[in-house]
């Protein structure tokens, strides 16, 4: 994908961030139970409290190491791996930057002010994490 030369987007990535844009803008349709990127829902069935789909992205040339963006505007050197897909428009996706949440409610991630656009034909891998909720989107 990589270095892609017909500028396509077709790849299974922008399929599967589609699909998580889509239910995260419905929040619950009724579908069946895959656990997969694509499952038809968010969070363990359909009345689950769930907004996002987590992600994680990898690049072609990052040697397997998540990629990384800092968790607010300005420089401070706190960087999360992990994001929540805000919108995709052919091979470009916005990103909101999630951070680990220091609160006891249960949820993992809070959502950040940081935000970043990737072009999509440079990620070759994409992992999925649990659905969960963020207060901040």
């Amino acid at each position: 994908m990589c270095n892609n030369e017909n500028n396509s987007c077709e790849s299974c990535i922008v399929d599967i961030l589609k699909v998580i844009n889509l239910l995260q803008q419905s929040v619950c349709p009724n579908d069946s139970c895959l656990e997969s990127c694509d499952r038809g829902f968010l969070g363990q069935n359909c009345s689950t409290l769930c907004n996002t789909r987590p992600v994680m992205l990898f690049t072609c040339c990052g040697n397997g190491t998540p990629w990384a963006m800092p968790i607010t505007r300005t420089e401070t050197g706190e960087t999360s791996t992990v994001f929540r897909l805000e919108k995709i428009d052919g091979c470009c996706a916005t990103f909101r930057v999630l951070a680990p949440n220091t609160d006891t409610t249960g949820f993992p991630f809070v959502g950040t002010n940081s935000i970043f656009t990737m072009n999509l034909n440079c990620v070759c891998a994409l992992k999925c994490l649990d659905d969960t909720f963020i207060d901040c989107i």
